[in-house]
């Protein structure tokens, strides 16, 4: 037991001296998401959202893209978030973190009751793991699924991300990464349908990430 410790305790001071001796910063080059499409095949971005000024500060997010879209001619619709963020780092002097706030810390706050919540094995994009959630809110429902798409990783727990990042701090001078979260709204109580819904908007967004979310 005691070398076990003595050896997280070794893993963590070299984390430490990494994070904040090892390797310069490193920005990577991306496309703004104001060239995201808002027609992506048949599915149509209406009007794109403007978070406020103080949600902002909270989520301290690089770069954005918020939108409600919807299929012409169906019932089919979902809220796309994809939040970038050039670094996940705490500023020394403010003491003011730039990490990606997890999702399931807000749903409360803006009067969201979270009725079920796993971690599921994805296939779309590069593959990995999300977290899939119904949520309430009175007589409404709706499915939510989300991850962190950081550095060509999807990972759905927040530890695995924190993880990856301090590794990829060390070793390649990155701590950029990105939340990405669908919506949809379960109309009727038809939870396959939401889940259709996902399926097939996901099939069609996960290809266009890499210009936006650098892997």
């Amino acid at each position: 037991m005691k070398k076990v410790v003595a050896a997280l305790l070794v893993l963590a001071l070299n984390g430490y001296v990494y994070w904040y001796l090892g390797s310069a910063e490193v920005i990577p080059t991306r496309e703004n998401f104001s060239l995201f499409p808002d027609a992506i095949d048949e599915w149509r971005c209406g009007t794109r959202e403007i978070i406020d000024d103080k949600t902002l500060k909270n989520l301290r997010v690089t770069d954005y893209v918020s939108c409600n879209f919807y299929k012409p001619e169906s019932r089919m619709a979902t809220h796309l978030y994809i939040g970038y963020h050039e670094r996940q780092t705490r500023d020394r002097e403010s003491g003011t973190a730039t990490a990606i706030h997890p999702p399931e810390h807000c749903l409360p706050g803006s009067g969201w009751d979270v009725i079920d919540a796993r971690v599921v094995p994805i296939d779309v994009g590069p593959g990995g793991e999300a977290k899939r959630f119904v949520i309430a809110k009175g007589n409404q429902r709706a499915l939510v699924y989300f991850w962190y798409h950081s550095r060509g990783r999807v990972i759905a727990r927040n530890h695995h991300k924190i993880l990856w990042m301090f590794l990829d701090r060390a070793r390649f001078g990155r701590t950029d990464g990105s939340l990405v979260r669908f919506t949809v709204p379960i109309s009727f109580g038809d939870e396959d349908a939401a889940e259709a819904t996902f399926q097939e908007f996901a099939e069609l967004v996960t290809p266009l990430l890499p210009e936006f979310v650098p892997n």
